[in-house]
């Protein structure tokens, strides 16, 4: 990989090297750089681009790498990736996709994620999207992920997109077992006349089935935001969904909560807030010497943490 590569693969993995243990590494469209480890194997699919993780049951403190590069304008591409986690494993899956865009063209990545996640298993996934270069209002992400929690399995799902796309629209689907666990925290920053949509639907099917779902987001100029969320209590279970959004100068963000209780003992709770920055923030920050654009970026760094 050059220089721009390797700056992509730290901002959106926080590597500043090929990673020891289980990776796949993805530049324009083609496989770089990939290693299985004794409880992680890496197979490429053969019927369309992508592959298949599969993490032996019962792993314990492991980490699998699978970032996605585009370095090349005009590259468009769906990539497939199934994740099978073995009953009882405990690992950390790192993800994320960066552009690098100077030409005119294009560049978009759809990377379609299905997780099955085994009876007693936990796993945390981090998903970071960037993008830069000249070209990056030509940048496109469309992510979807697809969740099976069986009993008792438990999930945690960091996202984050706080620079330079231009548009995209984040699906995530999930259906949770009896006692299984779903946490999202989602992070989202658009300028410009850049879009961004998520689009999240969870179905609560077992009994103790929880799901509690975050987004802060942060619109700039004259960007546009959409948050949707389903929540579907078809049992005894606990569903909590949120979205907060900071709103800034000619921007829009649109938030549409929905839930559904199928079952008596169900539990579900939604909550929007969508402002500005609040006067008496910037004025505390101002008085201790920033300046008001400062103390804007000060606030919303903090916002997005």
């Amino acid at each position: 990989m050059d220089k721009i590569e390797l700056n992509i693969l730290k901002e959106i993995a926080g590597l500043h090297k090929i990673p020891e243990g289980a990776y796949n590494i993805r530049v324009n469209g083609q496989a770089e750089a990939r290693n299985s480890s004794a409880n992680v194997e890496i197979v490429q699919k053969t019927d369309k681009p992508g592959i298949d993780i599969i993490i032996k049951p019962n792993t314990k403190n492991e980490s699998v790498h699978i970032p996605v590069i585009l370095s090349k304008s005009g590259i468009t591409e769906s990539v497939y990736n199934d994740f099978y986690i073995g009953e009882n494993a405990d690992v950390v899956i790192v993800a994320g996709c960066g552009i690098h865009n100077c030409g005119t063209e294009v560049s978009r990545h759809d990377g379609i994620h299905a997780f099955h996640v085994g009876k007693n298993a936990k796993i945390l996934y981090v998903e970071k999207h960037y993008g830069e270069g000249t070209g990056e209002s030509n940048n496109v992400m469309n992510p979807t992920t697809e969740i099976t929690l069986e009993e008792g399995a438990h999930m945690e799902m960091q996202t984050t997109q706080i620079k330079g796309i231009a548009s995209t629209v984040r699906v995530t689907k999930a259906t949770a077992g009896a006692g299984a666990t779903l946490l999202v925290r989602e992070n989202i920053m658009t300028h410009g006349n850049q879009f961004a949509e998520t689009d999240f639907t969870v179905d609560l099917n077992g009994e103790g089935a929880s799901a509690d779902i975050v987004s802060r987001s942060v619109a700039k100029e004259n960007s546009r935001q959409n948050f949707l969320s389903r929540m579907n209590g078809n049992a005894p279970c606990h569903g909590h969904t949120e979205c907060d959004a900071i709103l800034m100068d000619n921007a829009v963000v649109s938030a549409i909560p929905e839930l559904t209780a199928a079952n008596v003992d169900a539990e579900l709770v939604h909550e929007a807030a969508i402002g500005k920055i609040a006067g008496e923030q910037l004025t505390k920050l101002m008085t201790l010497g920033l300046t008001e654009k400062e103390a804007e970026e000060v606030i919303v760094s903090g916002f997005l943490k």
